[in-house]
């Protein structure tokens, strides 16, 4: 028996026992162990200072052992190469209390490898397999269903003592899939160990809010049948106590009781209903009362009616005389005389109660309606404004009544509240007003999408707010309806800056801007140069009055000081002006400019001389090649324009305009539809009009006009011939999305407006044969073919719809049903049964009509525009017209195998656009988009996809740019234009980090888009402007003209009116040439000697003369400065590159100059030198000014005035014969003797055996030449360089000769 005594010392020396066999196997070479049965080699998450556990795959293969394990291994594939030398010794077992004893688990196999691979997760087999797993193992071992292991199959793999083993398919070699594996676990043996805790017992106290003691137990039990004392005891408590508490006292009512009965049956009286207080203490009460007392029986109690009636009798409730045998006759018709049928009819008295409804001549009939008196009676019809009319009273028994319902109209926001920056504590005034038929009478506003409160802030349609705090900062918005509809008006942003709080942060922002070519800053290199700028933002500033709706022009952050630096350009130095410090000051408001050409969808033929309208407002005519200008006023949210053709050549076509109001000028090219020719039609029999003719293709559908249809606008039945011309906007033809009237948007029921999809639109004009008057219809019905739609859940949710000319919203017409029936008319060579949508409206005042539906899978598609193929970030172009066609989603045309469903528009902001457009996120070629660009009527280029998909170049990386499959649009045809891109419309997937990051995004994500980096994924547009340049010593953006400074040098003294001047340089040689503009000031005190800026641009080839080009090149304009005192007459350098030579100049442009001193000195014969001409010049001088209210117009108008030279026409063709300043001669030089290269690329064998002739030469060795070589040159050159050639030869062997002698 052994002692008790001696019992630790047999447990050390057992334990060291065990682990110097431990140590004893892993011991071999310092990294493998040396065992029979082992052969592994150890992860480095058991190596000190390694890196992350899962970076080397181990896996431990063993059966059960009692002292030693036989164990394999197998070493997996990483993908971290660094990780695959390292070595560490395994020590086998790591706590002496294990020494000896090891357990493994069953097999486990949960998952298998379809989709991604195979994942056995260790958290989804402790699920699955709770007691079954310890919590700590300590190996892990893998192999397939077919016994093989892990280390063994070639695949990658992946585990964790902490996650488990997992295998991913798209990470295996030559497309392999993961093998099906299962796992096990090797898990330390407890031979003592606690079970689980029991349940917390009850709390020791039952008294409400009280505070007692919980306790829960466990039990110390052994797993093997050891001895007792071999046995370790269990580590801890068997018992644990927390403290525990009773809920709080509470006092709660019951449910109410029923009513009692009331205490009366008539006249007035009482119940009662009761409730009982559920209470846990008698310390608490209910609050309330246990009664509730509520007055009943209020129904009359029988009495005589006391109405007195001169005619007739009282009716049954006595709210009225009726009289017996009198009949009311009425008459109701629409605004245009045309009989309303179906108007409900009901006596003002009880509204509810429908008497009668009006027959298909707009007339009813109603009895009983005293005629002695006058009787108040309400019409209502559905889409009109309802009215109330009083009978006319007479004592024959028979009264009229005739009625007129205009129809109803939806309200629309005319007045939207403008963006306001306050201090705390100040106040301000956000204005909301609506049009309607009826007009809006509610209004309700929101802050930060939650309704104010009306009672608190008293509202109407305008909101005053004072006192403001912080906490009130953010975005206000009204919503207004009527019986017809709700909108919601554009937000405003309210900005509360707290008291002592800067309104403007006085360091500018860092603004790069780009130097000349020729300038490179030592030390750096860079091309740009840091000038500074403020943010532009609006502050508070000191408004004399803070409570109009709009501020007037308000305060912005602006320029409060600059400063004059040198930029070391290295041979020179170029002045600028740097911005030092900004503040808060009145803001530049440009004048908003909307500019365009109307031209035909078909031709581009121009809209000469057509009307256009704002609203009912007749507020210009298009010019005679269709130009047109519009001028915008400041609070202009939405601008609506309606075009409409005196002529009837073309159908009226409203246009929803976007615009800049910092740019101050958009150029919009506007298609419209030309009208289809008028064909005679009978209106007393059925007629049937296409809608669509494609050749090839079947009508999209049908308009199908009853017999006695058509009317005049005085009510009268039209029996004549009728001239009907139906315009159909097919979407199988995308040449006419541009011509599509409104901007395919339509305002729910909440008063937001959401995008429609289109089948159709068709326009329709009756007229009188012989008066050319026009005529309207009653009921007419549209037919559809569903063959047509092919997106089957888009049938359900087809609608009817016409178009507001005044607001440019489309509004709901009816809806669609189905119907089999048998097709025929116009243009159908035989009648056949389909299966089609029908739709009934009335053409009244509106024509223009659409086949739509509302859709709800939308997103956003980020694009930027940039000034170059460069792509820089501070090279956005803002003002950009963005334009997204969405096409069909499935091929089904012969003609065209995507028709169009949308277009849109959208403005190029600081940080690019986001475009609206239908997606899906199952199939992503579902939607395709088609995207072009437009600035100031030109087109830019999109970044190329071939011959190369370049990720870097579109904006958009892999793998999602080809799930996007983008295309520009010469992709497959290189003789295409190069100005559009086509993609996929695929919903990007929230869960796959690669679709996260744009450039599409899903629509509840607009902020997202908005704001996203510039290092984020887009498509990109370039201006294709290669070798121009412009600079600026008061650093000004075009395209933002807020950012106009007051300053002497500014190259724009004024920001309201700009005067672009260019002169005509021709140029002959064989190459174009750059010039350069180089521009001081003149005659002015300030600026006298002072540069302006610089211009460099590269002449133009003109393609119908040999060896000619011509340069257009801006100048600074003489004229007054920011502070209109004084007239500068610049100081113009034009210098071309190269050897040029001025050979002639314009005769009436020096005699100019001559009679207008001081005459600046011309002494060199490579450059011009001239003070700038005051006067407007024009062609006849090669000076081509022109004066706009916008820079980029102005600018845009002179240079193709300059190519053209002319001073009224316009060319992007050069014509460099007319209208030219100067003429240089640029010869190219020649060359005198062939350099080494050129000689070796003409006659390599020639050259090659010269050269070892002049190398043996130079060694003394003496060469027998059995015939003269002659290297060949040009015949001119070959004399004086075999001359130079021979000489070089001779004076090479004199030197040789000396040396040697030496």
């Amino acid at each position: 028996m052994l002692e008790l005594t001696k019992l630790p010392l047999l447990l050390s020396f057992l334990a060291s026992v065990a682990l110097g066999q431990a140590k004893a196997l892993a011991v071999h070479k310092g990294n493998r162990i040396s065992h029979p049965h082992i052969q592994t080699r150890i992860s480095s998450k058991f190596r000190p200072g390694s890196g992350p556990r899962t970076s080397l795959m181990v896996f431990y293969f063993s059966h059960r052992l009692r002292h030693t394990s036989r164990m394999s291994m197998g070493l997996l594939r990483t993908r971290n190469p660094s990780d695959r030398s390292k070595r560490v010794v395994f020590n086998t077992f790591t706590d002496s209390q294990t020494t000896g004893v090891t357990e493994w688990t069953s097999w486990f196999n949960i998952d298998h490898p379809g989709g991604n691979g195979d994942y056995e997760r260790l958290e989804a087999i402790r699920f699955y397999y709770r007691e079954r797993v310890c919590a700590r193992p300590t190996a892990m071992e893998a192999r397939t269903t077919d016994w093989v292991a892990a280390a063994d199959t070639g695949e990658v793999v992946h585990s964790s003592l902490e996650k488990g083993f997992w295998c991913i398919n798209k990470e295996q070699p030559y497309g392999r899939v993961c093998s099906n594996y299962h796992v096990r676990f090797q898990c330390p043996p407890v031979q003592s160990y606690w079970t689980d805790w029991s349940e917390w017992g009850p709390c020791s106290t039952t008294a409400c809010n009280d505070v007692g003691i919980q306790v829960r137990q466990r039990k110390c039990v052994s797993a093997q049948p050891m001895p007792l004392l071999f046995v370790p005891a269990c580590i801890g408590h068997h018992a644990e106590r927390r403290e525990c508490s009773t809920p709080p006292c509470t006092a709660k009512w019951s449910p109410w009781g029923p009513w009692g009965s009331c205490s009366v049956t008539c006249g007035g009286g009482r119940r009662t209903r009761r409730r009982t207080c559920v209470r846990a203490s008698e310390m608490v009460q209910c609050p309330g009362r246990p009664a509730e007392v509520q007055k009943c029986g209020r129904s009359r109690c029988p009495t005589t009616c006391k109405l007195k009636c001169s005619e007739g009798q009282p009716s049954e409730d006595c709210s009225l005389c009726v009289c017996e045998g009198h009949m009311l006759f009425g008459d109701i018709q629409t605004v245009t005389g045309v009989p309303l049928a179906g108007a409900s009819v009901a006596l003002t008295s009880h509204p509810k109660v429908i008497r009668t409804l009006t027959d298909t001549k707009g007339q009813f009939t109603l009895s009983g309606v005293c005629s002695s008196t006058s009787t108040s009676i309400a019409i209502n019809k559905e889409k009109f404004v309802p009215v109330v009319v009083s009978t006319s009273s007479n004592a024959t028994g028979v009264s009229w009544l005739r009625a007129v319902l205009t129809s109803a109209e939806k309200p629309y926001i005319v007045k939207h509240p403008e963006d306001k920056v306050r201090y705390e504590g100040g106040r301000a005034l956000l204005c909301c007003s609506a049009t309607g038929s009826p007009a809006p009478d509610k209004y309700y506003w929101y802050h930060n999408g939650t309704l104010l409160d009306k009672n608190m802030y008293k509202y109407g349609n305008d909101l005053v707010l004072r006192d403001l705090k912080l906490e009130q900062s953010g975005e206000y918005y009204c919503k207004t309806s009527n019986a017809a509809g709700s909108i919601k008006s554009s937000p405003a942003h309210l900005t509360v800056i707290a008291n002592g709080s800067p309104a403007c942060n006085a360091t500018p922002e860092m603004h790069l801007i780009r130097l000349p070519m020729d300038c490179v800053q030592p030390g750096t290199h860079s091309k740009y140069y840091n000038a500074g700028r403020c943010s532009h933002k609006k502050c508070p500033g000191s408004l004399d009055f803070d409570m109009r709706c709009r501020d007037g022009a308000g305060f912005c952050c602006g320029v409060q000081e600059m400063e004059s630096r040198n930029i070391d350009c290295g041979t020179y130095k170029l002045p600028i002006r740097a911005v030092k410090q900004c503040s808060c000051h009145k803001c530049v408001q440009p004048t908003v400019l909307v500019r365009g050409r109307v031209v035909a969808a078909d031709n581009d033929e121009p809209l000469r001389f057509g009307h256009i309208y704002i609203g009912k407002d007749r507020v210009g005519t298009t010019g005679y090649q269709g130009g047109f200008t519009l001028q915008i006023t400041p609070d202009t949210q939405r601008l609506v324009v309606n075009f409409v053709d005196p002529s009837q050549t073309y159908i009226d076509t409203p246009k929803v305009f976007i615009f800049d109001k910092k740019s101050g000028s958009i150029y919009h090219n506007v298609k419209v539809m030309r009208k289809q020719t008028p064909v005679d039609i009978n209106p007393r029999e059925t007629n049937f009009i296409d809608l669509g003719e494609i050749k090839g293709e079947d009508p999209i559908g049908q308009l199908v006009i009853p017999p006695h249809s058509f009317h005049k606008d005085n009510g009268e039945i039209y029996e004549g011939t009728v001239k009907a011309s139906v315009t159909f906007i097919d979407p199988r033809n995308i040449t006419t999305a541009a011509a599509a009237p409104g901007d395919l948007n339509f305002v729910d029921e909440e008063g937001d407006m959401l995008p429609l999809r289109t089948y159709g639109m068709f326009s329709v004009d009756f007229r009188d044969e012989t008066s050319k008057e026009v005529l309207g219809t009653g009921a007419v019905q549209v037919l559809l073919d569903t063959q047509h739609v092919k997106m089957q859940e888009h049938i359900p949710t087809m609608k009817l719809w016409s178009l507001n000319p005044d607001t440019g919203v489309w509004e709901e017409e009816s809806d669609f049903s189905y119907s089999t029936t048998t097709t025929g008319g116009h243009g159908r060579s035989k009648r056949e049964e389909r299966t089609f949508l029908i739709g009934n409206m009335e053409i009244r005042e509106r024509r223009l009509f659409n086949l739509d539906v509302p859709e709800n899978r939308r997103c956003y598609v980020k694009v930027r525009a940039y000034m170059s193929e460069k792509f820089l970030p501070t090279e956005q172009l803002e003002g950009v017209v963005i334009s997204l066609i969405n096409l069909e989603p499935k091929p089904g045309y012969s003609s065209n195998p995507r028709a169009w469903g949308r277009f849109d528009s959208v403005l190029t902001g600081p940080n690019g656009a986001c475009l609206p457009a239908f997606c899906d996120a199952m199939r992503p070629d579902a939607y395709t988009a088609y995207v072009t660009a437009i600035l100031g009527g030109e087109e830019l280029e999109a970044a190329p996809s071939s011959p190369k998909m370049n990720p870097n170049i579109i904006g958009v990386s892999q793998p999602y740019l080809d799930k996007l499959d983008y295309q520009r649009s010469d992709h497959e045809d290189p003789a295409l234009k190069k100005t559009a891109f086509r993609i996929n419309l695929a919903k990007p997937n929230q869960n796959n980090f690669d679709e996260t990051n744009g450039p599409i995004y899903p629509y509840q994500n607009l902020l997202a888009c908005e704001n996203a980096p510039v290092d984020s994924n887009h498509f990109r547009f370039f201006r294709v402007e290669k070798d121009k340049y412009e600079y600026n010593v008061v650093p000004f953006e075009e395209n933002d003209l807020t950012t106009w400074t007051g300053d002497y040098l500014s190259w724009w003294p004024n920001p309201q009116e700009f005067r672009a001047c260019f002169i005509k340089v021709k140029i002959h040689g064989q190459k174009e040439v750059m010039v350069r503009s180089r521009n001081l000031g003149g005659t002015h005190p300030e600026t006298r000697g002072k540069l302006y800026g610089i211009r460099d641009i590269r002449s133009t080839r003109d393609m119908r003369e040999a060896n000619t080009s011509a340069a257009c090149v801006e100048f600074k304009c003489s004229g007054m400065l920011f502070d209109q005192a004084e007239v500068d007459r610049s100081l113009i350098s034009l210098i071309p590159q190269g050897s040029c030579r001025r050979i002639s100049t314009n005769g009436l442009l020096q005699e100019y100059l001559i009679k207008h001193p001081p005459v600046a000195q011309n002494n060199e014969s490579h450059a011009f030198t001239m003070l700038a001409p005051v006067d407007p010049l024009g062609h006849n001088y090669g000076i081509y000014t022109v004066t706009d209210q916008n820079p980029r117009v102005a600018k845009e108008i002179a240079i193709g005035r300059c190519f053209d030279g002319t001073s009224d026409g316009f060319s992007r063709e050069m014509k460099s014969d007319f209208g030219v300043a100067l003429t240089f001669s640029c010869p190219e030089k020649k060359i005198n003797r062939e350099s080494l290269f050129q000689r070796l690329q003409t006659n390599p064998g020639q050259t090659l055996s010269q050269m070892a002739r002049d190398m043996r030469e130079m060694e003394g060795l003496q060469v027998q030449r059995s015939s003269t070589q002659v290297v060949a040159f040009p015949s001119e050159q070959r004399g004086r360089t075999q001359s130079r050639r021979a000489s070089s030869a001779t004076r090479r062997r004199a030197s040789m000769r000396a040396q040697q002698r030496q």
